[in-house]
């Protein structure tokens, strides 16, 4: 799982990885054009790594390369774990007055 994460650490990667968590085949075309600042070629790059991590799947039709996410590869243990950190996590709470070290400081609300 730690390959996983290694290429998760990418902001582009986890925005193309993001693009494709509706379950729909994309292309690296269709990719490049949902992220412009991004070349094709780039896009390439970053699902080779993805792919190489196990976290997409690649079905070639003829010259084509159509990428989908690897839900149940190290995408579904990536997804799992952080929903256990985060999703059931409760947001934190509104501090209700100044700490401890403002009260010693002699700070008022």
């Amino acid at each position: 799982m730690g390959v996983a994460f290694d290429a998760l650490a990418d902001p582009t990667r986890r925005n193309i990885l993001c693009m494709l968590t509706d379950g729909a085949e994309c292309s690296a075309g269709e990719i490049a054009t949902q992220a412009p600042a991004v070349t094709r070629t780039t896009v390439s790059a970053h699902l080779r790594i993805l792919r190489t991590a196990g976290l997409v799947n690649e079905r070639r039709a003829g010259r084509n390369r159509y990428y989908s996410l690897d839900a149940d590869g190290p995408a579904g243990t990536v997804m799992t774990t952080l929903d256990r950190i985060f999703g059931s996590a409760s947001p934190a709470p509104e501090p209700s007055g100044p700490g401890p070290a403002a009260r010693e400081r002699g700070d008022r609300p």
